[in-house]
């Protein structure tokens, strides 16, 4: 098979959702020659693309991609011995993500935290319902390059702004970029409280991180 072949079978397989297809997929790939970072981006992250398409039309739902996302990282440890010595270890920024105060909603932010992971960043998701300094004493501990702010209430849009402030008064805002998502957030929002990016939805999420950090 080429090259092409292997990743679409890399692709199809965590599109199932079946770790016994991923790990078949992975073994095969490997076998044949494909680098460990080809079946990585050109299969499996590709394939985690789609679910997030998939998703987002309706046609998978939240157990696919907890599953999808679980057969992924059954596929990556098996590449992992094969890696160069750190190679295994490069993460292209480091993110902290959560809902803020006031708002316990939850599942949209737990997506987008799992296709961000999926496609490759250090994800740490603090949550839901949480204060500002939660988010500042997180980003400080990590050394974040990007935060995620969620708010799926009119009434809690003002957390995302207040974590902004926060930012800049801490002399952060420079060092990091803010995202923001949630059902009744907006571009017009994002603009005017001073975000780097809004995201509509996970695969938005994952386009638009790696667009604001040239990755």
């Amino acid at each position: 098979m080429s090259k092409e072949e292997l990743a679409k079978e890399l692709s199809d397989a965590i599109i199932s959702c079946k770790k016994d297809n991923v790990i078949a997929a992975v073994e095969k790939a490997r076998d044949a020659g494909m680098e460990p970072t080809e079946i990585i981006e050109k299969g499996l992250a590709a394939g985690m693309n789609e679910v997030g398409v998939l998703f987002e039309r309706g046609k998978l739902f939240l157990p696919h991609v907890m599953m999808a996302a679980d057969a992924m990282t059954q596929g990556v440890a098996l590449l992992e011995k094969d890696m160069e010595p750190g190679e295994s270890a490069k993460k292209p920024a480091v993110i902290v993500n959560g809902t803020v105060e006031g708002d316990v909603h939850d599942i949209g932010k737990s997506i987008v935290s799992t296709m961000l992971q999926s496609a490759g960043f250090e994800v740490h998701d603090i949550g839901r319902d949480m204060p500002t300094k939660a988010f500042i004493d997180k980003i400080k501990e990590v050394n974040a390059n990007v935060v995620g702010l969620s708010a799926l209430m009119t009434t809690t849009m003002q957390g995302q702004k207040e974590v902004i402030e926060a930012l800049k008064e801490e002399g952060l805002r420079d060092e990091i970029k803010v995202m923001l998502g949630g059902a009744p957030v907006t571009q017009a929002w994002a603009d005017k409280i001073g975000a780097d990016l809004y995201a509509e939805n996970a695969t938005e999420a994952v386009r638009g991180v790696k667009e604001i950090l040239n990755v």
